[in-house]
């Protein structure tokens, strides 16, 4: 709950700025804070920031502190309701099963964090008072985060923190009627009824209490790190921080593209392979795997656990997910899709793996309300539309709405397109037998991450 109601801040307030939304209570941030900036598995993948217990004095040689000039500022008067409203039938055929479900469903966040204050370092005093001095290289945080690649630092310049206690409040009601089995697809927690041919329902009302002084976003300072401690700010918004490196560096992995459409067709060829490994599974492991991940697009918060514990299997770890941040509801998500992987354990199963992570990062990536409408888009004939767009977007921007288009393109199917990809920077326009998209200005990674996020889905339905 709270992750996700800094993280909708953020993009509320600071959509594309310099603000990190933090994601866990037990953060403490304070300015000149540690930070530890973690490259992702896929480069457009927004970085991991791990705060530390360290502060920049900790880890600075000598005795004499650094005591930045504070400058304290009103910032906004912030509360934020999301949520949505979902009403439908679902028909479903599965290898094993047979289901009809007919409901409504709303949930609601509201964020109600009050009058909000900022706190700034004085940057021109620590530029002075941080001229001469030195890092200390041998300390035990300096030493293992230079071991591991991809990583660097950055020390707290700014935080956005309460002045009052505050609270957020998650309400998710759920309703309606179920037909045939239907073991996997009830709601995530035990408070719940469900017969064969009954009626299943859900409410909760949940209430988390912030605490006054509680930061829930800041901004960096990134540091630029030589082999002999000393250390250099990064000050523009475009200047990359780390450790000096023997021999030239690697270059990044996207380059310029003579457009937006040029590129997300060079990247979404780069990754066909994915899919293909994708479609390629068995009948029952496909279906399994996507009721289970559209079960945790329903509930936002578990994506980014989910991604996680991927990015650890991925790297040869077995993560424990007593130690995820999650409910347990969201835990046994996780562990249905582990164990579904598991099963189809065999040689080339590390490539599905990377492929099924690949889709879920995508997912991870994507804004709150682009997420939940895809969410909604998980059968067969309207993934089969999406996919039709991507092909759109990627390539000549214009869908002829005959044949295949015309049937798969309905009205209801039509605007919930036009939502989610204007969630990603992406208009869809009628112009009349034609479909036009057309990717905004400077729109970042979203079209990619959205067209990624589709097109696996699209595997594991077809």
């Amino acid at each position: 709950m709270f992750a996700t109601a800094t993280r909708n801040f953020v993009e509320e307030v600071d959509h594309g700025g310099l603000l990190i939304p933090v994601s866990s209570l037990n953060d403490t941030i304070a300015l000149l804070t540690v930070v530890v900036k973690r490259k992702r598995f896929w480069f457009w993948q927004r970085p991991k920031y791990i705060p530390t217990d360290f502060t920049l004095n900790d880890i600075l040689t000598g005795d004499t502190p650094i005591q930045p000039g504070v400058i304290e500022l009103d910032f906004i008067k912030y509360n934020g309701t999301f949520g949505d409203n979902i009403s439908g039938t679902v028909d479903a055929k599965f290898p094993l099963s047979g289901v009809s479900l007919e409901g409504k469903d709303s949930s609601k966040l509201q964020s109600s964090f009050g009058s909000l204050k900022k706190d700034e370092v004085d940057v021109q005093k620590l530029l002075r008072d941080s001229k001469e001095r030195l890092l200390d290289m041998s300390h035990c945080l300096v030493q293992q985060t230079k071991e591991k690649h991809k990583q660097s630092f950055g020390i707290v310049k700014e935080r956005i923190v309460t002045t009052q206690p505050c609270s957020v409040i998650e309400e998710v009601q759920q309703g309606g009627q179920c037909g045939a089995g239907l073991s996997l697809c009830g709601p995530k927690t035990p408070k719940f009824s469900l017969k064969e041919n009954g009626n299943l329902s859900k409410d909760s009302n949940v209430t988390m209490e912030i605490p006054i002084h509680t930061t829930i976003a800041y901004a960096l300072i990134e540091l630029e790190i030589k082999h002999d401690g000393r250390f250099g700010l990064c000050l523009m918004s475009d200047t990359r921080g780390g450790f000096e490196v023997d021999g030239p560096a690697k270059k990044g992995l996207s380059g310029a593209s003579a457009s937006e459409n040029s590129h997300l067709t060079q990247e979404l060829e780069g990754l066909s392979n994915h899919f293909q490994l994708l479609s390629a599974l068995p009948a029952n492991t496909k279906s399994a795997l996507l009721k289970q991940i559209t079960k945790v697009m329903e509930d936002r918060g578990a994506v980014s656990p989910l991604q996680s514990v991927l990015d650890q299997v991925c790297l040869d770890k077995r993560p424990a997910l007593s130690d995820v941040t999650a409910t347990e509801s969201q835990k046994q998500s996780i562990q249905a899709i582990l164990d579904l992987l598991e099963g189809s354990d065999q040689e080339g199963s590390r490539p599905v793996l990377t492929a099924l992570h690949l889709v879920i990062s995508a997912m991870d990536e994507m804004k709150s309300d682009c997420l939940a409408v895809l969410g909604t888009c998980c059968s067969l004939p309207v993934l089969e539309a999406l996919e039709l767009l991507v092909q759109c977007v990627s390539g000549e921007g214009e869908l002829p709405l005959s044949g295949a288009g015309r049937a798969a393109l309905t009205d209801d199917v039509y605007e919930k397109s036009q939502r989610l990809f204007a969630s990603s920077n992406v208009s869809l326009k009628r112009d009349g037998d034609t479909v036009k998209t057309e990717i905004k200005q400077l729109p970042g990674h979203l079209p990619l991450v959205l067209c990624i996020a589709v097109r696996g889905l699209a595997s594991l339905a077809g």
